[in-house]
């Protein structure tokens, strides 16, 4: 996805591709993606469970299950420097300090046999100061601004005696704290109810707004993208089949996946009883994805030119789609 400065440019992703080595060969899970994240600005991946996003993650964190997954190709540009083949000890001054990561469960993120404070402390201590007092009251403060009472207390409690929207919080924090360039941010409301969902992201806004770093949201709801999202990467098959400015694409969606995923939203206006929009067909299976577009076989446009890998072509100069048939599809109408 083009950016209009290269100058703002914070990640660059680009021909990104990885795989897994399994008892039924090796499966590409991330297959030729290429985007850029720009600072201050927050890019979302959206998309079906299975399609990519969360190994696109773990791949630009260098956090894959070892010994299975593998960087096959691509690079990850950041700060001038290729992640995917840095040695393991820059990467790790790198994760945690310079890039930050919120995951979608916290209680798997979160130590359950370590306090709050000595976790947040960790942190610290391996990134900014040798001083453990130092690092206490600086994981008070990140507490603090993170909107979590009585913090002083906080620090001595353990994940458990907190609520799932607290230890959010908590996750939050731990990304956050060395103030990074980059936030990664994968599914992180998944886990909680919808009033904690919007108090959660609205943490995330306001923080973002403060300490000016990128964000890259992965998540499946639209309605995340539409409220949080300057861009948004849309993936199917392990590879993008949409991107662009999320007002351009909502507005004019390119791809019959995005069409799809769009008219498959509940709205207030919707009859009660009547049935959403769905996409036929199931996702297909890494070990079984077809040649050519890996939506064709749900797309009710689909042409024998389908059977040959698109085209990513450019619908505008920020906006661009990998579909053979783009131009001739009818004017987008969304559900009422």
């Amino acid at each position: 996805m083009p950016a209009t400065d290269p100058n703002d440019i914070v990640i660059d992703v680009r021909d990104l591709v990885t795989t897994f080595d399994t008892d039924a060969g090796v499966l590409t899970a991330v297959d030729g993606v290429s985007f850029a994240v720009r600072r201050g600005r927050t890019l979302g991946i959206v998309g079906e469970s299975g399609c990519g996003k969360s190994v696109t993650a773990l791949s630009i964190m260098r956090l894959l299950p070892q010994p299975m997954g593998k960087i096959r190709g691509g690079e990850v540009l950041f700060d001038g420097r290729n992640l995917a083949t840095l040695p393991p000890e820059e990467m790790r001054r790198i994760r945690g300090g310079r890039i930050g990561m919120i995951f979608q469960e916290p209680m798997t993120a979160l130590n359950p046999v370590q306090t709050i404070g000595r976790q947040l402390s960790e942190i610290f201590l391996l990134h900014i100061t040798s001083d453990r007092k130092q690092a206490l009251e600086m994981s008070i403060d990140m507490l603090r601004k993170v909107g979590i009472p009585s913090p002083e207390i906080r620090v001595g409690e353990y994940p458990h005696q907190l609520s799932g929207g607290m230890r959010q919080r908590v996750v939050i924090a731990m990304a956050l704290a060395c103030k990074p360039a980059v936030v990664i941010a994968d599914e992180p409301t998944t886990a909680l109810d919808v009033t904690i969902q919007a108090q959660i992201l609205e943490l995330m806004h306001a923080l973002q707004e403060e300490m000016g770093m990128a964000i890259i949201l992965i998540t499946h709801d639209l309605g995340v993208i539409a409220d949080m999202c300057d861009d948004v990467v849309v993936m199917y098959g392990g590879r993008i089949a949409e991107a662009g400015p999320v007002d351009d694409i909502f507005a004019a969606p390119a791809h019959p996946y995005t069409r799809g995923l769009l008219s498959s939203i509940p709205r207030l206006t919707t009859p009660r009883k009547s049935r959403l929009n769905v996409i036929d067909g199931m996702v297909p299976s890494l070990a079984e994805l077809p040649v050519g577009c890996r939506f064709q076989n749900r797309c009710p446009f689909r042409i024998d030119a389908c059977a040959r890998q698109p085209p990513r072509e450019n619908v505008s100069p920020q906006h661009t789609v990998a579909c053979h048939r783009w131009r001739d599809l009818p004017p987008f109408v969304s559900a009422p």
